[in-house]
């Protein structure tokens, strides 16, 4: 879901700004840890892939548009720091290159799809995958988690600094509904691309590396 210039006022889109640009800076160093020479060219994979699914964009509420988000996706295949960094590299070249986004509202979208979005789909799929040892519906879940966080996200910006009309009632209600829908349709291409991709390499699943490192056989 990206935002247009004006949907959030300017103080809390250099908040989060701030924040946005401290997180990746801290992404940046852990994600040495994640990467290596078989991984960093999944990582330029899985970063073409989210741009290519994200052009696709349909209008929710004025000035914010919905597509699928991909952060789930990349946390699991590369990591929850490089797939951060690949979300906001998407995020900055659609909006610097293609408009697809506010500047002003770049902040608030990296810290939305790229940090909630991440953290909280790749918790859940940490989560589900311990409890279930089933890679697809784990995917599944933890696509549907992160896209609905991130969609939250969206309204607690709205909710400090909101500077449209609509009332965050209203906001919160549809963000949830719409990108409910939309995280079942990205749990659905995450689960299949994740599973073809452990089907064919599961040494390049992040997820599965983890779990197995943490709990051994």
């Amino acid at each position: 879901m990206h935002m247009s210039d004006g949907i959030i006022n300017a103080p809390v889109s250099l908040m989060f700004a701030a924040i946005a640009v401290a997180a990746l800076g801290f992404c940046g160093w852990r994600a040495q840890r994640e990467l290596d020479e078989r991984t960093v060219p999944l990582a330029g994979l899985v970063a073409a892939f989210i741009f290519a699914v994200q052009m696709v964009n349909f209008p929710i509420l004025p000035g914010v548009s919905g597509h699928l988000l991909g952060g789930a996706l990349a946390a699991i295949l590369v990591g929850p720091y490089t797939g951060a960094l690949c979300v906001a590299i998407v995020l900055v070249v659609q909006s610097l290159l293609f408009a697809d986004g506010g500047v002003s509202a770049l902040g608030t979208n990296i810290a939305n799809m790229s940090l909630i979005g991440v953290a909280a789909g790749y918790g859940t799929a940490v989560l589900a995958y311990r409890l279930t040892k089933q890679l697809g519906p784990s995917a599944f879940i933890a696509a549907v988690v992160g896209t609905v966080c991130a969609s939250m996200g969206f309204v607690a910006e709205y909710a400090i600094g909101g500077a449209a009309t609509a009332s965050l009632t209203t906001v919160a209600g549809y963000m949830f509904g719409t990108h409910l829908l939309i995280g079942i349709g990205e749990g659905v291409i995450t689960a299949l691309t994740v599973v073809a991709v452990a089907r064919a390499r599961p040494d390049l699943v992040y997820l599965l590396r983890r779990t197995r490192q943490q709990v051994p056989a």
